[in-house]
């Protein structure tokens, strides 16, 4: 694999907008045309204007007052991205820029902020800091951050309120790696904070640990990934399964397209152990990580690889001491990322859901949904970007869903500016 398409994850923002933009559409239909009929119902809740944010990469956070919270990879006071809160108001939605990113403090933020109890929101950005990353002919904008985010302690008297960053960490490239990829940060009971880098540490990034002590934080790296058979560039983040043991997966390493591992936790330390090798046949290149359902079984995403090349679904499940794999689906098409960047969502009936940033019958990326029925999957497209106008597309974040079953969810490109391509959109989608 050449070293653009090793980085392509975390530059995809940058480098790919003009060019995606220009697609041909003549040939955007191949491949495709059997989608199952939808009813769904897309409608845009805000399209960025540069200013207020740019390109975002991530899905959204949900409150339980219904408000949406994310960010975005470019826009803002600095053009290195934005947190912004997106408030339901009557029939009408009102989007206020938190935090503007400027470079030292973080820069590009790919994963979504999430919720700890303090009311804090918790984050991590794949470049700013104090430390140059030198990757692949790419440098000099910093390692990335891990930050919080919480509401000014004085009253906010105006229609903007932005929010006070505080910096818990600078990533260092080494011993800890760098450029945070697309998975979001976890805590566990004890409010301990979970997280990978994609790369340094070694080589190819590490799993981390902050533990809150004294009023700051406590660093530990639990896993390096030195490439090889055990993996290399974990942009996925981690996830808990209900004995406290973590898993996640790699882009590289193995065979070259990836594993799924595990850390056990034994109270005294940490094992690595590998689950899965990618052989491409099954699937290649895993950023969007693992989300697992009440019954122990994990579920996972590949962007490429698979019958048809262009990404997979998968379950992974533990039966009699051993690990089985099965791909749900296989994606087809004629362009790379054609399966889901960012992790899937799983709601009360087991259905999963997703979106790709390719694909689709416009290969403008894709929002779906799988269902479980008669020991298979059913796939039925929910919408297909355009790739022009306001439907632009690209969506690389995952979904979210409230208690009506309405979906939502972002697209890096589409609505207006931002050279012709969109500055990209919040959406959502109602049955």
């Amino acid at each position: 694999m050449t070293n653009s398409a090793r980085d392509r994850s975390w530059t995809r923002n940058v480098s790919s907008r003009a060019a995606l933009a220009a697609l041909p559409i003549a040939i955007m239909f191949v491949l495709m045309a059997t989608q199952s009929a939808r009813a769904q119902t897309l409608t845009v809740l805000h399209q960025f204007s540069g200013q207020d944010g740019e390109a975002p990469s991530a899905g959204l956070t949900m409150d339980a007052a219904g408000n949406f919270y994310g960010t975005t990879y470019l826009g803002g006071q600095f053009n290195y991205g934005t947190v912004f809160k997106l408030k339901h108001a009557g029939s009408s939605w009102i989007l206020a820029p938190l935090f503007a990113f400027d470079g030292p403090h973080g820069a590009n933020p790919q994963a979504r902020v999430v919720f700890e109890p303090d009311g804090r929101l918790y984050g991590t950005t794949a470049r700013g800091g104090q430390k140059t990353c030198d990757y692949q002919g790419v440098n000099g904008v910093g390692c990335g951050v891990l930050f919080s985010l919480r509401p000014s302690a004085a009253a906010c008297k105006s229609a903007l309120c932005p929010w006070t960053q505080t910096v818990i960490h600078y990533f260092q490239d080494n011993p800890d790696g760098g450029i945070p990829g697309y998975g979001d940060v976890i805590f566990d009971q004890a409010g301990s904070l979970y997280g990978t880098t994609s790369h340094g540490g070694s080589d190819g990034g590490c799993v981390y640990e902050f533990t809150p002590e004294n009023g700051g934080w406590t660093e530990s790296i639990l896993q390096r990934f030195p490439g090889g058979p055990d993996g290399l560039l974990s942009y996925g983040g981690p996830v808990f399964d209900s004995a406290g043991n973590l898993y996640g997966t790699t882009e590289e390493g193995g065979l070259g397209y990836g594993v799924i591992w595990q850390l056990v936790n034994s109270g005294s330390g940490w094992q690595y152990n590998k689950l899965y090798v990618f052989d491409d046949t099954n699937g290649a290149d895993s950023t969007a990580g693992l989300i697992q359902d009440a019954a122990g079984n994990f579920y996972g995403a590949t962007s490429r690889g698979g019958m048809y090349h262009a990404g997979t679904t998968f379950m992974l499940n533990s039966s009699g001491g051993e690990w089985n794999y099965n791909v749900i689906y296989g994606f087809a098409g004629v362009y790379p990322d054609e399966g889901p960047l960012n992790p899937l969502l799983m709601d009360a009936q087991g259905n999963l859901y997703g979106t790709t940033y390719s694909g689709g019958l416009y290969a403008a990326g894709s929002v779906f949904k799988l269902t479980p029925s008669e020991g298979g999957w059913v796939y039925t497209s929910l919408h297909d970007f355009t790739g022009t106008g306001s439907d632009a597309g690209y969506p690389q974040g995952s979904l979210v869903m409230d208690a009506d079953g309405n979906l939502y969810g972002t697209a890096s490109m589409g609505g207006q500016g931002c050279g012709g391509v969109g500055c990209g959109l919040i959406f959502e989608i109602t049955p």
